[in-house]
């Protein structure tokens, strides 16, 4: 499962691949949290490392499944 993250002032996104066994609800609740307590957002990617967000940081996030083939340039 991937998990994108926009990050306010700043143009670029952080991008996480998250084990297929994650639960996108828990994910959810877990940013629902950390967004309300201003705390921070930690996810730990399929190679275990792990990765902080501070929630006031947080612009936009996205949970999808990992797109088959990445589309690279102008094609449709």
């Amino acid at each position: 499962m991937d998990v994108r993250i926009g990050v306010s002032q700043t143009a670029k996104e952080l991008e996480v691949e998250l084990p297929d066994e994650a639960d996108p609800d828990v994910i959810k609740a877990d940013l629902n949290k950390a967004v309300k307590d201003g705390s921070t957002l930690w996810l730990t990617d399929k190679k275990g490392r792990q990765v902080g967000v501070p929630a006031e940081k947080i612009a936009y996030f996205e949970i999808g499944a990992p797109e088959a083939g990445r589309r690279i340039g102008f094609g449709g």
